[in-house]
């Protein structure tokens, strides 16, 4: 078979999907706020109910080999949970939103067909939450799994489409593409409205070069800090069970730990009563060699349990549930500075914060940039100077961070699993992705009275500064 034959087969099979997808969205679209918000709690329960939010994490660590049972239950139905709080109650059906003050009445419409482009390492939770997201503005859903998750993606698709009917909404409001491949998920990127990518930057740099509007998110190599007055117990704890949660799965897993002098032995012995086991130089060196056989991060590692990354680099660590590697460079020649999406912490040590803020944004720059960070501290103005020094888009304080950064009950921050990095990581979006991404919007504008500023209130500084 030639190219152009794969080419055009690729296309069609995509434009009979999208074709579907129209003609149900153009039904969904008249659907009152009621109707809409039935229809996002019948899929978020198409995950969240117990023994599918089992069924499926069995299904995904049985397919992808990546992770844990239990962790993946956790994450359907906590992500799911936590979507479904913030959805609940926001507006995304007809006027949004009046201001008086300004005249401006705001409309919601629909953006039409979504492509979600959706990883291994979350092959239920990801596509479940970008599609309670997209249906709460009106639109209809095409899931693009990775092949390895393709299996989890179908069975999820099918217990939406169950919920779909019970609710009398259209089936092809989701759909995913069967027989993924990369042909086939960049012709879905032609194709679709809007393209939203969580997954491989390989395939966010495909979104943005697709000519279709596209929402994608940057790497993770998420920095934690350890500050001298922090309660060292209590970073440790939250530190291992954030690093531990599905063998770390999630971009958002501590990949280094950055320790002030102080604390420094304090912190290391924290850690290893939390099951952490402190590598030797040579017992590195090792490791290393697993990791990164041949240049790259081998798969051999990626979100695997710790005894099994043990028995790979000849590590004897009975019961230990994560590693620490300690490190004092950053860059390609220093891999452990890089993200690991395995249970292997780096550990930096430091004795000036703001030294320390240099680093940190060295190794942000070479892998990681504009994700997030976090600092467990005591003082207010060390948790602000790191906000405002660092190039990130999230600072989280005294939290682990793998469940803090995408969400969580006790922060602000909105539940996803696709969190921007801003222009820092060549994303269009520096916040957490929620239904306000889905949504156009038509502004009503009225005359009001009029608002002429004089001359003085706009340039009286400058006058004054510089003359005029």
């Amino acid at each position: 078979m030639t190219t152009t034959q794969v080419s055009t087969t690729a296309a069609e099979t995509v434009a009979a999907l999208v074709a579907r997808a129209r003609a149900a969205q153009a039904v969904f679209e008249g659907y009152d706020q009621r109707r809409v918000d039935d229809v996002v709690a019948g899929v978020a329960w198409a995950i969240y109910q117990p023994d599918r939010a089992k069924e499926l994490a069995e299904l995904a660590v049985r397919d992808t080999g990546l992770g844990r049972v239990a962790d993946k239950v956790a994450k359907n139905q906590r992500k799911t949970m936590g979507t479904l709080r913030d959805l609940t109650g926001a507006k995304s059906v007809g006027v949004i939103s009046e201001d008086p003050a300004t005249g401006i009445t705001e409309y919601a419409k629909p953006v039409g067909v979504v492509a979600a482009v959706c990883p291994s390492t979350n092959p239920a939770a990801t596509p479940a939450n970008k599609t309670m997201m997209a249906l709460k503005g009106r639109n209809a859903v095409i899931l693009s799994p990775s092949p390895k998750g393709e299996s989890t993606c179908r069975l999820l698709v099918e217990h939406i489409h169950a919920e779909l009917d019970k609710v009398g909404a259209p089936r092809d409001l989701v759909q995913y593409v069967e027989g993924a491949s990369k042909e086939l998920t960049h012709e879905l990127m032609r194709q679709a409205d809007l393209v939203v990518v969580t997954g491989s930057q390989r395939n966010v740099r495909q979104a943005y070069r697709s000519g279709t509007p596209a929402i994608g998110v940057g790497a993770g190599n998420a920095p934690v800090i350890i500050d001298a007055d922090a309660d060292v117990a209590d970073a440790a704890e939250k530190i291992r069970r954030s690093k531990t949660f599905d063998y770390a799965t999630s971009c958002s897993s501590e990949n280094s730990v950055h320790i002030h002098a102080d604390v420094y032995r304090q912190a290391l012995n924290a850690l290893r009563e939390q099951g952490g086991y402190l590598l030797t130089g040579e017992e590195k060196q090792r490791l290393r060699a697993v990791m990164w056989p041949d240049g790259k991060l081998s798969s051999a590692v990626t979100a695997q349990p710790p005894d099994k990354i043990a028995a790979l680099a000849g590590l004897d660590a009975p019961g230990a549930e994560f590693f620490m590697v300690e490190e004092d460079g950053v860059g390609p020649d220093h891999p452990f500075s890089g993200e690991k999406l395995s249970v292997v912490l780096t550990v930096y040590r430091f004795t000036d914060l703001e030294q320390a803020l240099s680093r940190i944004q060295l190794l942000l720059d070479h892998q990681g940039a504009g994700h997030s960070c976090g600092i467990h501290t005591r003082t207010e103005e060390h948790a602000r100077l790191v906000a405002s020094r660092l190039k990130v888009a999230r600072v989280l304080v005294n939290q682990a961070h793998c469940f803090g950064t995408g969400g969580s009950f006790d922060n602000g921050l909105g539940f996803t699993l696709t969190m921007g990095a801003g222009t820092w990581a060549g994303n269009s979006i520096s916040d957490n992705l929620s239904y306000r991404h889905f949504l156009n919007i038509t502004r009503l504008a009225r005359v009001i009275e009029p608002r002429v500023p004089t001359e003085e209130q706009l340039w009286g500084h400058y006058f004054d500064s510089y003359g005029r």
